[in-house]
């Protein structure tokens, strides 16, 4: 019996409803560094990740606590000298392009491909190189003081503010 293929656009489309319904969309940036899966996630090599693997990324480092930036395959983390933890999970990436093929006119024709791929955060894996391990800045006070002559104009506005 053959494996049941995934439906890639609907796990993608899954990760993204789940963190909505959670209240916990990836991609609400604090004013401050400190919380996982706000830096850009990144290759292996250094080149960013773009498009929807940008928040499926997001997503799965904030679930799971990652603060590296830095996603490889298993392949990719062994040529780095790392060896991934045993009980691991993958997180799933996509890769969109198309493919040139002759059709039966003999013309040429671009035609589209959605792939995924398995990549596992630095965090995952042990004895990488020390520049795999990306971490956010710490969180820090941005030296805001209170404006007296603002907070007044707020008021006098008649806005109900509530922060949370």
């Amino acid at each position: 019996m053959a494996a049941e293929k995934r439906d890639i656009y609907q796990h993608v489309t899954d990760q993204i409803i789940g963190q909505i319904e959670a209240g916990t969309p990836p991609w609400r940036q604090p004013w401050t560094g400190g919380q996982s899966g706000v830096h850009f996630p990144v290759r292996h090599n250094g080149e960013e990740y773009r498009g929807i693997n940008v928040l499926m990324l997001w997503a799965t480092a904030a679930r799971k606590g990652y603060v590296s930036a830095r996603w490889m395959t298993y392949r990719q983390a062994q040529e780095l000298g790392g060896q991934l933890r045993k009980g691991e999970k993958s997180a799933i990436v996509v890769k969109y392009g198309t493919i040139e093929r002759e059709d039966e006119d003999g013309e040429e024709r671009s035609i589209p491909y959605c792939r995924a791929y398995r990549v596992f955060n630095a965090d995952q894996i042990e004895g990488l190189p020390e520049a795999c391990y990306i971490r956010p800045d710490p969180p820090r006070d941005l030296g805001t003081t209170a404006d007296p002559a603002l907070d007044a104009f707020v008021r006098a506005t008649g806005a109900v503010i509530i922060t949370t």
